[in-house]
């Protein structure tokens, strides 16, 4: 142990002295370090920060940090996983759905967030305990995190009321790390918690995404609701035996936006009764239909596993999957028909290459079709690809930063993106969700008030209380100003008395500072 501590030291101590330190060079270091000591392995960057004081923590921890992906939009993601049971869907008669053993029944079983999921008996408490360790070791910052959770694992509003409210509670109690003893007194904790939950995202079926689903969603904190759309023509999900409608769809979207709720759609391009042209048409029609238009995208290709209905198909004849260059190429040119308003938040689904019996099985599907849009000449004009955070990994740096605005109608209501942007450069650092709705089924909602549905600015996370630094976009009040516009516009332009935001339950704290309180499950401000 003695000469471990020696040798990790060390090699800390010289990466630390090392003038430009790169990635690169933080590897040679290391292995001149591990000669000398006669090793023929190097440490992990996890065991190099364990071995780091606080200064050289804070100098190397840019260089050593693993997955800085997971903070480099503004927030760090802890998705965790609802129970295994064989009723975590409500409907599960879908021909792609694998039925996993010991897993929510859209999910194999291998998959990372499943695998820990398991290793803790679902526990939400200890998932969310285990990610908040690793981000620790990681050195995605010690205190004042921002998180983000994702719950997943079939319908989750169709699971029993009790579990529900225990999964929630348990899961604000290991943001907390402390047990309470409602699930309100969870929420009122992580208002002022070390680690408060700025987002929360629970996935979802069209068809259980109506009020009494949205209102439930509310009441535990939820700020973006993920459905499972696939595809939005009749008969593709009618032969997918989906169990739902388009109508559905546009109910639910509706309901969800007017709601102050942000709503992300999973799409799965290449199931039966499609085709290249078809899938591409649906991307275009997503933007251009007023009763679509949805904040977010994941998109999930079909592939083919044993065990499926959509397996028997391909097995004898009956189905042709997409080939992986004919997938890359239709998603490339699919997006030149995303707006600024929306990201695209995942291309593919991880899940190992040896369960897969058709489709594709690239893990980097994302990085291809980036690819593939270069070649082709399209700029992808969604969040995600012009977001700052990514925009400095890739050596780009802003120059000229300014507000802009696009304003379009959307599920029967008035939609305002304001945005801090580097037009020249195509670069965006933060932005503004506004909303004036036709009606609202929620009673703190009338037709003097507009909704705040998002507010977010990019970049690498600053943990809460603190300064940025030189490259980091966060506490710089380009929230401030958004929030300021937004409420000019609502009160000048469109003669709203009131302003609603979806505040997650970690961001109370922030806009009372802005002048809100609390309404229900929102906070409102009078416009004077």
């Amino acid at each position: 142990m003695e000469f471990e501590q020696s040798f990790l030291r060390e090699a800390v101590e010289k990466l630390a002295s090392t003038p430009n330190l790169s990635r690169n060079k933080a590897e040679l270091v290391t292995k001149s370090v591990a000669k000398k000591y006669g090793l023929h392995f190097l440490p992990t960057n996890v065991q190099l920060l364990q071995a780091c004081n606080e200064e050289e923590k804070s100098k190397l921890k840019q260089v050593l940090l693993r997955k800085p992906i997971r903070s480099i939009s503004g927030v760090n993601i802890i998705t965790i996983a609802a129970t295994s049971a064989s009723n975590s869907c409500i409907w599960a008669q879908c021909i792609y759905c694998p039925k996993g053993s010991n897993s929510p029944q859209s999910y194999v079983g291998t998959e990372p967030v499943i695998q820990r999921a398991i290793r803790r008996n679902y526990d939400p408490f200890l998932q969310v305990s285990d990610r908040l360790r690793q981000y620790s070791l990681m050195g995605h910052g010690q205190f004042g995190n921002k998180i983000e959770v994702i719950i997943v694992g079939g319908t989750f509003p169709g699971l029993e009321d009790d579990y529900k409210e225990w999964f929630i509670k348990r899961m604000f109690d290991g943001l907390n790390n402390s047990e309470s003893k409602t699930l309100e007194e969870a929420q009122l904790l992580n208002e002022t918690a070390p680690n408060r939950c700025v987002n929360l995202t629970i996935e979802t079926r069209p068809d259980y995404s109506k009020e009494r689903d949205v209102d439930e969603m509310l009441r535990f904190g939820t700020t973006r609701i993920e459905i499972g759309v696939q595809s939005i023509y009749e008969d593709v999900i009618d032969f997918a035996k989906r169990g739902h409608t388009i109508q559905d769809v546009i109910e639910a979207t509706r309901t969800v936006k007017n709601s102050a709720l942000k709503i992300n759609y999973h799409l799965m391009p290449g199931l039966p009764f499609s085709d290249f042209d078809k899938d591409l048409d649906m991307f275009r029609e997503l933007f251009a239909n007023h009763d679509f238009k949805p904040d977010y995208l994941k998109i999930y290709p079909t592939i083919v596993l044993k065990g499926t209905r959509l397996y028997e198909l391909w097995k004898n004849g009956e189905y042709k999957s997409y080939s992986s260059g004919e997938l890359v190429e239709m998603l490339a040119k699919a997006k030149k028909f995303i707006p600024k308003y929306c990201r695209i938040q995942h291309v593919g689904r991880l899940i190992p290459a040896n369960e897969v019996e058709a489709g594709y099985k690239e893990t980097n599907i994302r990085q291809l079709v980036q690819q593939k849009a270069r070649q082709l000449g399209i700029n992808c004009q969604c969040i995600r690809c012009r977001e700052i955070g990514f925009k400095i990994r890739d050596g780009i740096l802003p120059e000229k930063i300014e507000m802009t605005r696009m304003d379009y109608e959307a599920s029967g209501g008035h939609e305002i993106f304001l945005a801090f942007e580097d037009l020249k450069k195509d670069i965006i650092f933060g932005f503004l969700r506004l909303r004036f709705p036709p009606s609202s089924h929620r009673k703190e909602i009338d037709s003097n008030t507009a909704l705040v549905r998002e507010l977010k600015v990019m970049g690498t996370t600053v943990p809460i209380g603190l300064d940025p630094e030189k490259i980091q976009w966060q506490h710089r009040g380009f929230g401030k100003q958004l929030m300021s516009e937004s409420e000019r516009i609502s009160k000048e332009e469109f003669d709203k008395k009131k302003m609603i935001v979806i505040s997650a339950i970690g961001t109370r704290e922030y806009y009372k500072k802005l002048g809100y309180e609390k309404e229900g499950v929102y906070v409102s401000k009078v416009l004077n």
